[in-house]
């Protein structure tokens, strides 16, 4: 793997739309060969016999099942609501139009 170099590190910067200093490549240039040695070591390792998963515990969804119920009712959703008009809930005009 080659080495990343500080003018890679400004390429891509520069790609990136991002503005570094001269001592941010400096600074940034070992960082990223760094974590780019950490990825080969992982390619490495992972093995065609391994399947691909998303989450390192398997997960189930804890659902429960749909089931029709009786709905509430106009009276009943309306009941607790500060104001109400022509079986609606009214709100304050936020917009400044007429309706």
């Amino acid at each position: 793997m080659p080495a990343v170099t500080r003018e890679g590190v400004a390429n891509l910067a520069t790609l990136a739309r991002l503005e570094l200093t001269e001592q941010e490549l400096d600074h940034l240039a070992p960082q990223l060969e760094s974590i780019l040695g950490h990825v080969s070591t992982i390619a490495q390792v992972a093995a065609d016999d391994i399947a691909p998963m998303t989450h390192a515990l398997p997960l189930t969804n804890v659902t429960r099942e749909d089931a029709v119920t009786e709905c509430l009712g106009t009276a009943a959703a309306l009941h607790a609501a500060p104001v109400a008009q022509n079986d609606r809930f009214q709100v304050p005009q936020i917009l400044g139009e007429d309706a």
